[in-house]
């Protein structure tokens, strides 16, 4: 709600907030953020300086500052509703607000998060997660899995498809010709075999497939030295084989900036790179900053 109103005041956009309206209303209330709000049924181009709300209904009982059944299904209710309103062209694109895992488990949805809920929404098979903050631009082969998994699920198949699939990120950033990174598996990138053969087996043929098809991808490098060289202009974007191993380095240089693109969705949607902060959830004390910079990158993107 914040970053909607710093929105409006710096001219960025006409944003419209989708969800239990009254909710909005008293978050507006209890940060006395000065700006109204405009109950509509769709978005208005038209609208004035209020910031535009697409009532969703009432989320249910549910105390803020902990997950629930019912905050689980109106955000799934709120997702939803935002995503048509993408689909449909009636919004440039969809900035969307942490949610739950736990919730969403509590209220009898599997998704693991965002990134696979909006892909089976909309039919979507090949699709990634893209991080970018403080210089560094990652996308990863595996997301939300466990650490054992891991190397059970790292194919050839996947690693070239997520070296594609950087590559399309790279141009809904309009960069046309991106000089992509590949992280290996284990320490050292395998060292020659001596710490592991996932490096050897199955992403380095990834690597020599995709630049055979004319792609400007080098690796797989050490984990713990390609993001220095990406970070110093080396590389635009790094492949990640797991979760942490993209999210650590770009967490550090950019919590409170960090941002979240689904890369393959037929719309835009980013987010902030932060989770739902139950500890200060309803103190009116969250910072907007994640979640601006999540707006001003869903404006600079292009599919």
């Amino acid at each position: 709600v914040k970053a909607a109103v710093l929105a409006v005041r710096q001219g960025l956009c006409r944003p419209v907030l989708v969800g239990d309206a009254a909710v909005f209303a008293s978050v507006m209330k209890q940060c006395g953020l000065g700006l109204g709000l405009s109950r509509v049924r769709e978005p208005d181009e038209t609208a004035g300086e209020a910031v535009q709300v697409v009532d969703t209904g009432p989320a249910g009982e549910f105390t803020p500052g902990g997950p629930s059944p019912e905050g689980g299904r109106a955000s799934v209710a709120a997702i939803r509703h935002a995503l048509g309103l993408a689909e449909a062209g009636q919004v440039h694109a969809m900035v969307t607000a942490p949610i739950s895992k736990e919730a969403l488990r509590m209220a009898g949805f599997a998704w693991p998060g965002h990134t696979e809920m909006l892909a089976e929404m909309t039919g979507t098979g090949e699709y990634a997660m893209m991080l970018m903050g403080g210089g560094l631009r990652v996308v990863l082969v595996t997301i939300h899995v466990a650490i054992s998994d891991v190397p059970g699920l790292l194919t050839r198949a996947s690693v070239l498809r997520t070296i594609r699939l950087a590559v399309r990120a790279a141009a809904m950033l309009g960069i046309g010709s991106p000089r992509i990174a590949v992280c290996g598996l284990n320490p050292h990138a395998g060292e020659a075999g001596m710490f592991g053969t996932e490096e050897a087996e199955v992403i380095a043929p990834a690597i020599h497939e995709a630049q055979a098809a004319g792609v400007t991808v080098s690796g797989p490098y050490p984990p713990d030295t390609v993001m220095h060289r990406a970070t110093a202009g080396q590389f635009d974007i790094v492949v990640c084989m797991y979760h942490d191993q993209g999210l650590i380095p770009l967490k550090l240089l950019a919590f409170d900036s960090g941002v979240n693109v689904t890369v393959g969705l037929p719309v835009i949607r980013t987010s902030p790179d932060h989770g739902t902060a139950y500890d200060i959830a309803g103190k009116g004390i969250a910072d907007p900053g994640s979640t601006l910079e999540a707006l001003k990158a869903a404006l600079s993107l292009k599919l």
